[in-house]
């Protein structure tokens, strides 16, 4: 049986990607056992680990969902000067998304549900 999931992304500069990804989470790692290694719980369960290394081409995108993904796009734009990050939609497709990258190169994204009803309370 699955009862946790951990995805890891991997930044050549820790320090610099430690920041980044606090910026992007809005708080400080839950777990740091040592340099070059952070991990932040997102929802109970679910960890992104953050990892001083190659990153990995093509892999991805790890989308996070949010409850307003105007306002997150325009806070990362903001705050961690992302270029290239376009919000889209389909009729047929219950929900608003982007994708954006990290400066090395992981692809990350957002997502919004559109039915008020799948959105779990902040």
């Amino acid at each position: 049986m699955i009862f946790e999931i951990t995805n890891q992304v991997r930044v050549t500069d820790f320090n610099k990607g430690y920041k980044w990804y606090e910026v992007l989470l809005s708080k400080k790692a839950d777990f740091i056992p040592h340099h070059g290694f952070a991990e932040w719980e997102i929802i109970p369960g679910c960890w992104l680990q953050v990892a001083e290394g190659i990153p990995s081409e093509a892999s991805g995108p790890l989308r996070f969902g949010v409850t307003d993904i105007i306002a997150e796009r325009y806070r990362l734009v903001k705050e961690l000067e992302i270029d290239e990050f376009e919000i889209y939609s389909r009729e047929e497709v219950s929900a608003k998304w982007g994708t954006f990258t990290d400066p090395w190169g992981n692809r990350l994204g957002l997502f919004e549900y559109l039915d008020k009803k799948k959105k779990m309370t902040v």
